[in-house]
């Protein structure tokens, strides 16, 4: 399910009156709620990677206990674990295929012919950021910088909440988890702001980034035929493209936390404004 689809629409009001008017009394009831739906969003993508997410979650929850052992060795075994099983998941399905042809076009050009075993699966959505939030977990438990989580639907939320599953931020574990362990009242402010930031989410999302998109896409499909200055149009068109894509689904989900009492680390910051290189990328997807 993505923010700017219409079962989207469908589905937040439904989350939202369910959190607030029928589990409003239990914090464990509306964190249930919202895994339930984390998982419902999720698996209406695909199913199948519903298991993945599980087990990937699963793993780095045990890992978190292990590796907060006062034996060193044993707690440095089990960081080394972690980091492995999460690059692995993630490399194993967003990356293996782009360097077995790598490996294949290298063999090649030396004469040596080769036929790599090639994964025909879709990359699954959201694999970065929730592989990223279990590692960061283990990893601020390592460095002494946060304690295991006991209860497993109160992590199970950190790194499965759906507003961030498609497109961040990459919340730190000591940021994220407090918020969903304390009770949560509904604040009407708070509401309203959310619904202005998914609402302006939406316009830049939809209304800017898409419909630069036909155009950048008409230039550069045809660039052999198109003088400098429309190649320069094009990209500037495309700078504000990818910037309106980017940060319309940050904004939609900071605003969809916010409707559920959660205030989430802001990702853009006005990047374009920036006074060099190294600034840019500090106000670009800054929780990376």
């Amino acid at each position: 399910m993505l923010f700017n689809s219409f079962e989207f629409l469908l589905f937040l009001p439904i989350v939202f009156c369910l959190y607030w008017f029928v589990f409003n009394k239990s914090l464990r009831w509306q964190n249930i709620l919202i895994l339930a739906a984390s998982y419902f969003f999720y698996g209406w993508w695909s199913k199948k990677f519903l298991a993945l997410l599980a087990l990937s979650t699963l793993l780095d929850y045990s890992y978190g206990f292990w590796v907060a052992s006062p034996n060193k060795k044993k707690a440095k075994l089990f960081l080394w674990l972690s980091i492995i099983n999460n690059l692995g998941i993630l490399g194993v399905f967003k990356y293996y295929n782009f360097f077995a042809t790598q490996v294949q076009t290298a063999f090649e050009s030396i004469g040596i012919h080769t036929n790599p075993t090639l994964l025909h699966v879709a990359l699954p959505i959201g694999i970065s950021f929730y592989t990223f939030h279990g590692m960061s977990y283990v990893f601020d438990i390592y460095r002494g910088h946060q304690k295991p989580v006991s209860n497993f639907i109160d992590y199970a939320v950190f790194v499965s909440f759906f507003p961030l599953l498609v497109a961040g931020p990459i919340e730190r574990a000591n940021h994220l988890l407090p918020q969903v362990q304390k009770k949560r009242t509904f604040r009407y402010v708070q509401s309203v702001e959310g619904l202005r930031l998914i609402l302006w989410g939406m316009f830049k999302k939809v209304v800017i980034a898409d419909s630069l998109a036909v155009t950048v896409d008409s230039i550069f499909n045809n660039y052999q035929e198109v003088n400098g200055i429309t190649l320069i149009f094009g990209a500037i068109a495309f700078s504000f493209q990818i910037y309106c894509d980017f940060s319309g689904y940050s904004d939609i989900a900071l605003g969809t936390a916010k409707i559920f009492g959660f205030e989430l680390l802001s990702n853009f910051k006005f990047p374009y404004f920036s006074r060099d290189i190294a600034e840019f990328w500090r106000r670009w997807h800054v929780s990376l």
